[in-house]
């Protein structure tokens, strides 16, 4: 053999040494081989080799934080796992009508195949592709309402429980329906929302019965739901300066990091917005958080609507990015905190797809905090009185009972929904009508929500100090 073919060859070998040293370092490799080989040849009751993989797994993100995870996926659909923005259907939101079970429209959403169809609240789904309802569960309901874009669905619609245009037969079943065929289209849910609808579709953005307060809901952060804001600050500011601002962010999970980082730049001048402490590098030993390398994201010059005193609404199910934007105009004195204490949950989570096409790893690579430095993440064993989550101000902290929020429930069901013409069409508890034909003022947001209520305060009570002070 030629020598030159030889040295090539001690390289190889050499490298291929190196690789599998760096690849299994400890033996635990080979260890695990060792251990899997024995059992499968020795136990008493066999066990497959993939159950034995899965509990290994199992034992191994034990050992790791509750946000970490390994998790199958369908082949090459990675972002299966993650929440879709966007899906296709025909754009129907659906609750369970009580007497009859029929699945019944709460709102149709604004611009989709079933709005543009004529479909309104409280309008029940007797039969999808000429299957009865009646005995469906809501959630295969809404499955088959959903598949690819540009199929078609065909849908029986009955009006209202109780319209006059409902008639039965001897056995009670519905005999005035109407066939809708639809076409499934791509829909995007919104994420930013105001008071009520109007009977066009769009979002009255200023709380009634309260002059100039403009509400915006935020039910998560989604790619779009930037310039879902930006298009409300615009409406708002076209009816002049308002007298305060409530940024609602009960129930928001979280969502898009950079999302958050933009909403919170849009009511800030300057300053640290949130900062991010990542994995030290290898070698390296921990150090405090005010003296480390941190990844830091600050606000750009110019805020909007930065003349107008504001609250942000906060509750339990507040999470991550949600509390990202809380925690950053806490911190800076842009906005009061009303509501309850936030979920606590502050820490970046990265998918890595494996080799197989068929598996993935969800591990937490970092975590936020908050400008003041402080941690928003709760860890397991984290007491109460630990830093952590968001705080409401003191004195705006307000948690309501059970049924005060279902209550609640369904007197916002009730706003959100498209109004049926010429009346609305209640789903849950019936309205109470006015002289002037709209909702008492009993009914009211702050005499309904009673954090809400709180968070009216609190605008009341930022805008007489800034009086104060002029």
């Amino acid at each position: 053999m030629p020598k030159r073919n030889l040295v090539l060859l001690c390289l190889i070998a050499l490298a291929s040494l190196l690789a599998w040293a760096a690849r299994d370092r400890g033996g635990r490799g080979r260890l695990y081989g060792e251990v899997t080989g024995h059992v499968g040849q020795m136990v008493l009751e066999p066990v497959d080799d993939e159950a034995l993989f899965r509990g290994a797994m199992e034992g191994m993100f034990a050992r790791l934080d509750e946000h970490s995870a390994f998790v199958s996926v369908e082949p090459g659909n990675i972002s299966a796992i993650e929440p879709a923005a966007e899906f296709a259907g025909v754009g129907l939101e659906l609750t369970t009508e009580v007497r009859d079970r029929l699945p019944a429209v709460i709102t149709p959403l604004v611009g989709s195949p079933a709005w543009l169809a004529g479909i309104a609240a409280g309008d029940r789904i007797v039969a999808i592709d000429g299957i009865a309802t009646d005995r469906m569960r809501l959630k295969e309901a809404v499955a088959r309402l959903r598949g690819p874009a540009g199929s078609r669905v065909v849908l029986d619609i009955a009006p209202p429980d109780g319209d006059p245009a409902v008639a039965s037969d001897e056995a009670g079943n519905i005999t005035a329906t109407r066939s809708v065929s639809l076409e499934r289209a791509m829909l995007r849910s919104e994420t930013v929302c105001g008071d009520r609808r109007r009977a066009d579709g769009s979002w009255d953005w200023f709380l009634e019965g309260e002059e100039g307060v403009a509400l915006i809901r935020l039910s998560r952060f989604s790619p779009h739901s930037v310039g879902e804001l930006d298009r409300a600050v615009a409406e708002i500011a076209a009816a002049g300066q308002p007298s305060g601002v409530i940024l609602d962010l009960r129930g928001n999970p979280g969502g898009s990091l950079d999302a958050a980082i933009d909403v919170c730049d849009r009511f800030l001048e300057d300053g640290v917005i949130v900062s991010m402490r990542r994995r030290p590098a290898a070698g390296t030993r921990p150090v405090p958080a005010s003296s480390q390398q941190l990844d830091v994201r600050r606000a750009t010059p110019g805020a909007l609507l930065s003349g107008a005193p504001m609250v942000v609404i906060v509750d339990g199910l507040t999470a991550s990015a949600a509390e990202i934007v809380a925690a950053c105009l806490q911190d800076h004195g842009r906005a009061v905190i009303v509501g309850s204490r936030t979920f606590g949950k502050g820490t970046v989570q990265t998918t890595v797809p494996l080799s197989d096409g068929r598996h993935a790893v969800r591990l937490t690579t970092a975590e936020y905090l908050r400008p003041n430095l402080a941690p928003l993440h709760r860890r397991p064993h984290d007491p109460d009185d630990q830093a952590w989550g968001v705080w409401p101000d003191r004195g705006y902290e307000l948690s309501p009972t059970g049924g005060t929020l279902e209550v609640v429930r369904d007197w916002r069901l009730r706003r959100d929904a498209v109004p049926r013409h010429p009346a609305v069409v209640s789903i849950g508890a019936e309205p109470v009508a006015d002289s002037a034909g709209g909702e008492s003022s009993a009914l009211w947001p702050r005499h309904v929500d009673p954090v809400l209520g709180r968070a009216v305060a609190a605008i009341g009570g930022r805008r007489a100090l800034a009086e104060a002070g002029e």
